[in-house]
């Protein structure tokens, strides 16, 4: 939102997926485009090898699309509902969670690009005051550092959902949380290191930079994110959805593992206020894989920003979880065997977003899976499971 509770909220939308309850893998996929029978093995065997391994592992359901070339590959495993035999429907809205945080940088980046605002304007330039107290100082802190991670604010999340249990989910889901409250509860903690000396994830971050494109621009984020990217992209099933805590039809039902042992519990229903512009945005596979590849391919920013957008610093926080795992302006970057790909992972409570895209924005993946859980032990397995499923899609004949 450590790999406790605290490291899920860190990740804001990174309440890590993983439960104890499974059933039988439903295989069943589909293939569009000219793939061929070589190709479509190569890549949709350890695409589905993988989406079966996270379903066994207590997943209820999960749906992934593969993008290679002009061609793409949808697959799933489990079921959109526990107690039916209904399987997961390939076209399933979902909770994106963090990989909102991409989109909000791609604006800025853009902004950047019309000369609206600079990566080293600081917060206090266009929110006079309003970082500022127990130690905390918008005029040293400055958009770059938002988007890396290197302010040092504290992550408001560890303050609204840790230790959020059941009971809390029913009183709380449908509560409405300013940009402005998250900004107060996160300042009311001193920094965890002055701006440009660490790295720290911090939903915080972002709440602010989604504050700061408003000034900017006169429209709220989600609005620029709409006319900038959603729209030209043609993603016509992603949006934010406000206050509305429900998803469009067909969507995944989203489960949580709140304790142990303790049975699921239907989570599907949130007001995703407490994330905006850090993590509010529903999706689907086809349209969140398309994003990926036009973002790498050079579709929305120029040369001289994706260079910025690249330039990385080690996510020192999670080094134990992601070795080796480096951050550039609302993207990540993980090495592997092949090489290595881009990504932001995502997660809310019930839905657990991953993806992958190479250099070239050639091949990508996206997969949602729509159970969560607070167990520690759980949750890290779960993250080896999706790390082990990336690399081999994105490594497969390379």
């Amino acid at each position: 939102m450590n790999l406790t509770r605290t490291l899920c909220l860190a990740l804001a939308g990174w309440t890590f997926a993983g439960c104890s309850e499974g059933s039988s893998p439903s295989v069943e996929g589909r293939t569009s485009s000219s793939l061929t029978a070589g190709p479509d093995i190569q890549l949709r065997t350890p695409l589905q090898r993988g989406l079966d391994t996270i379903h066994s592992g207590g997943v209820v359901g999960v749906v992934a699309r593969v993008s290679d070339g002009e061609d793409h590959i949808d697959a799933r495993s489990g079921q959109a509902r526990r107690g039916s035999a209904e399987p997961v429907p390939f076209e399933s809205q979902f909770r994106m969670g963090s990989n909102t945080k991409t989109f909000v940088a791609v604006v800025i980046l853009q902004l950047v690009d019309e000369g609206k605002v600079r990566l080293e304007d600081t917060v206090d330039r266009w929110l006079p005051s309003v970082v500022s107290g127990h130690g905390n100082d918008g005029k040293k802190i400055t958009i770059r550092h938002l988007l890396q991670h290197t302010s040092g604010l504290y992550n408001y999340t560890r303050d609204i959902l840790s230790d959020f249990t059941e009971k809390d989910y029913y009183v709380k889901r449908f509560h409405r949380i300013s940009p402005e409250k998250l900004v107060a509860t996160a300042i009311a903690h001193e920094p965890n290191f002055a701006p440009g000396a660490g790295w720290s994830y911090s939903n915080t971050n972002y709440t602010l930079a989604g504050m700061i494109i408003e000034k900017a621009t006169g429209h709220d984020w989600s609005t620029e994110v709409r006319t900038r990217i959603l729209e030209p992209l043609q993603m016509v099933h992603t949006f934010e959805p406000g206050d509305w805590p429900g998803l469009p039809a067909p969507h995944l039902q989203g489960y949580n593992e709140f304790a142990a042992g303790k049975p699921l519990v239907d989570v599907t229903l949130f007001n995703m206020s407490w994330g905006g512009a850090a993590g509010s945005l529903i999706t689907t596979t086809a349209d969140l894989t398309r994003f990926w590849r036009a973002l790498q391919s050079g579709e929305l920013l120029s040369p001289a920003r994706m260079a910025e957008m690249h330039d990385t610093v080690p996510a020192t926080e999670l080094q134990s979880v992601f070795p080796g795992l480096r951050d550039g302006l609302g993207i990540f970057w993980t090495q592997t065997k092949c090489g290595g790909y881009w990504h932001h992972p995502g997660d809310t409570f019930g839905f657990s977003t991953r993806n992958a895209v190479d250099e070239e924005g050639t091949r990508a993946i996206t997969f949602s899976e729509n159970t969560t859980s607070d167990v520690p032990e759980t949750s890290v397995a779960r993250i080896k499971a999706d790390l082990q499923l990336l690399e081999d899609v994105m490594c497969a004949g390379r």
